[in-house]
């Protein structure tokens, strides 16, 4: 049986777009085609902040461990945790002296780039006072005062990622079992 010349060139027609078709739709995917690469870094965008509106409640202060080398007492205001969508979790914190001065401070904590920020301190007689020149500083690991690294590793990161469950974080500050260390993930069956 013998084809129509104009059927057969209709036949290499729809062939010739079924795989211009079939080749751009498997290329929709790459990264290299499409221009957006999956594995670039993404830039940080931290969310509005504000100060808080109220001074720390000492009732739902809780002092955390951490390090033997502290002179300092350290706590936090779990009311005060804010687990933000921009990757930082916010809280108050209460440093004391050992003369028994306290000083209130509101930061945040990035996990991603294991960093702190203050965005400022608490003044009895004036209450919050923002700190202007207030920036992410790595957290500091190895000094006797290292409670940003002991908040970090022992409660609000999971390695380098912010733990988005407040439950969680509050389980892990728990006085009888908080280390100021990198907390051990929850396995099946624990």
């Amino acid at each position: 049986m013998h084809t129509p010349t104009i059927t057969r060139s209709r036949l290499f027609v729809y062939a010739g777009c079924l795989l211009v078709s079939v080749s751009i739709v498997s290329c929709s995917g790459d990264p290299l085609v499409s221009g957006v690469d999956p594995y670039a870094p993404t830039v940080f965008k931290e969310g509005n902040t504000s100060m808080p509106l109220v001074p720390p409640n000492p009732k739902t202060l809780l002092p955390f461990y951490v390090s033997e080398t502290t002179i300092f007492k350290f706590a936090i205001d779990t009311q005060s945790i804010l687990i933000g969508n921009d990757g930082v979790t916010r809280y108050m914190v209460q440093i004391t002296s050992p003369s028994g001065s306290k000083q209130t401070q509101y930061e945040g904590i990035r996990c991603d780039s294991f960093q702190a920020r203050l965005y400022g301190t608490y003044e009895a007689n004036s209450g919050w006072r923002e700190n202007p020149l207030g920036g992410w500083a790595t957290i500091k690991d190895n000094i006797p005062n290292r409670y940003q690294a002991a908040l970090a590793q022992g409660a609000i990161c999971n390695l380098s990622s912010q733990d988005k469950s407040i439950k969680s974080v509050l389980r892990s500050l728990n006085p009888n079992s908080f280390i100021g260390g990198n907390q051990v993930p929850d396995l099946p069956g624990n």
